[in-house]
């Protein structure tokens, strides 16, 4: 009896590593459709995480941005000269209101009131529509213009330091109302009115370390003055 030849058994190995080759592939492809996801070994399998159904929590809030600071509006005293050197203005600021006094000395005179605002520009009022418009600069100066008696003037008024600043009395003397303000410019020159039931003409000096000034031969008290 004659034995396979050689092509024979060639072939029978042939098709029996086809089935191997068959087989393995068979087994690889089912190993990968693990229903739980787990990955046979020797096997890859990336896995994407699935879709956060809940909403994207909220962010952080944050706290609410705090108001702008009131500007720091000093207290203190100012007094200077108009541009024109005839008059001078004082003005005294507290607690972010404002007095200003204006005068020439002689016979013309205004008392003006109102508030700083945090900028630091006024707008104060007196009687007969008179009216003082200034700004700070800084805590240094005030730059503005009054407008009193129908006529403008611009002035600068420096700072102060005692005893320069705004001074008033108020008295009866010899049964007349007295009404008296001064300005004590620095270096210590004064400027004044002094009303006599109404009637303005030019102040006396005072005396600026204790506010004493004679009037018509009666000794009063001048004092600084605050809004």
């Amino acid at each position: 009896m004659k034995r396979p030849g050689p092509l024979l058994t060639l072939l029978a190995g042939l098709v029996f590593g086809v089935f191997l080759l068959t087989l393995n592939a068979t087994t690889g492809t089912k190993s990968t459709s693990n229903p739980y996801g787990e990955a046979s070994p020797g096997v890859s399998v990336s896995a994407t995480a699935p879709p956060d159904s809940a909403s994207p929590s909220p962010s952080p809030s944050l706290p609410p941005s705090p108001s702008p600071s009131r500007s720091a509006v000093p207290n203190a005293d100012y007094a200077g000269r108009t541009d024109d050197d005839t008059s001078a203005v004082a003005v005294s600021l507290r607690g972010g209101k404002a007095i200003a006094y204006f005068c020439d000395g002689h016979d013309k005179e205004s008392w003006l009131k109102g508030a700083v605002e945090d900028d630091g520009t006024m707008k104060l009022t007196g009687s007969h529509g008179d009216e003082l418009n200034g700004t700070l600069q800084g805590d240094k100066l005030i730059r503005g213009t009054a407008d009193v008696g129908g006529q403008r003037y611009a002035f600068t008024a420096d700072r102060a330091v005692k005893p320069s600043g705004l001074y008033r009395a108020t008295a009866t003397v010899r049964g007349a109302k007295v009404d008296g303000g001064w300005i004590v410019l620095p270096g210590g020159r004064q400027v004044g009115v002094v009303e006599r039931d109404g009637t303005p003409s030019a102040a006396p000096s005072i005396d600026p370390e204790t506010g004493a000034v004679t009037i018509d031969g009666q000794k009063i008290i001048a004092r600084p003055v605050n809004p």
